[in-house]
């Protein structure tokens, strides 16, 4: 027996006498809906499955990887790292510092902005150079200044800093105004303006509840092209926005987990679940699906999870 099954099924023969284990884990959760059900996930195998206890500590990603770099065990792991939107972070942390890990199990990650299918034909709306057009962008302007709405992302996210770029480098900044709001408003938003037979554009990506709960269309943009894409974040550079420039779509993404290296030492069963831990696209989608749109709570829709794909998460232990 290796040492990592000798390791886990210690650890859930300890948990089935009832017995006290050392197994602990901090979980960073960032607010996107994705994130919180990975999150629990991850929380649910190690709490039914490795038999240790799991804390749940609300985080953006700068705090999350500051508190994995310490190493204290504050939070010692973010449960979906977007690269290279995060790159600065995994540079820094993973490269530099060799503090925190990457897990080799991504999935892929699609960006983009979308607008709902019936105003996007009602507009001929097709590509993002659209919601630079006067008549469409006034059917936009909820608020009457003059200029339409366009929802870039949360507060914390590194992905709404390259979209307030590319708002700038796509010619769009005269007639669009970008948002930055939680993504509970921007959802709330999208129903209504779908309900009012409004326009309304908004950040998008996969997975992600939406592509369940709405009809919404990803606009085409100009295909990725490292030269049109220099971004540097407010992490690495105070003046990012004027060194930054982005005229192209975003390359597809790399997804995966990461924790800190302290977490070997304090929790080895954990880590090297952690290690194996892998989610498809498709199954992200699904859990945000249950948490977005039917308002349920992560833990019962991670747990519901866990059970359905047992075999899965054997795997994962290494059972």
């Amino acid at each position: 027996m290796t040492l990592k099954k000798m390791l886990i099924s210690t650890a859930i023969f300890a948990a089935s006498c009832g017995s006290a284990f050392a197994e602990d884990v901090k979980i960073g959760v960032p607010t996107w809906t994705g994130a919180q059900a990975i999150a629990h996930v991850l929380g649910e195998v190690v709490k039914t499955r490795i038999g240790g206890t799991v804390e749940y500590v609300p985080g953006n990603n700068a705090t999350i990887f500051q508190a994995m770099d310490q190493g204290k065990g504050d939070i010692d792991v973010h449960p979906d790292v977007w690269l290279p939107n995060q790159e600065s972070f995994t540079k820094k942390y993973v490269d530099e510092a060799g503090t925190v890990t990457l897990s080799s199990n991504p999935y892929e990650g699609n960006q983009g902005f979308c607008v709902s299918k019936d105003f996007a034909a009602a507009n001929n709306i097709t590509d993002i150079t659209d919601l630079g057009r006067p008549d469409v962008a006034a059917l936009m302007d909820s608020d009457g200044n003059g200029k339409g709405e366009i929802w870039i992302g949360a507060p914390g996210w590194a992905s709404a800093n390259v979209n307030e770029v590319k708002v700038r480098d796509y010619g769009l900044s005269d007639f669009l105004e970008p948002i930055r709001a939680e993504e509970a408003v921007k959802t709330a938003r999208i129903k209504d303006s779908i309900a009012k037979g409004e326009g309304y554009a908004f950040y998008c990506y996969t997975p992600h509840a939406v592509w369940y709960m709405f009809d919404v269309v990803m606009l085409t943009e100009p295909t990725y092209d490292p030269e049109k894409y220099k971004m540097v974040q407010p992490s690495d550079d105070a003046d990012w926005f004027a060194k930054s420039y982005v005229a192209s779509k975003d390359a597809l993404k790399q997804v995966q987990i990461a924790w800190s290296n302290s977490l070997v030492d304090r929790s080895p069963a954990i880590a090297e679940f952690f290690q194996n831990f892998a989610l498809t696209a498709d199954d992200v989608s699904s859990l945000a699906y249950e948490i977005s749109a039917k308002d349920r709570d992560p833990a019962e829709v991670a747990a519901e999870w866990v059970a359905a794909n047992s075999a899965r998460v054997d795997a994962m232990l290494g059972l």
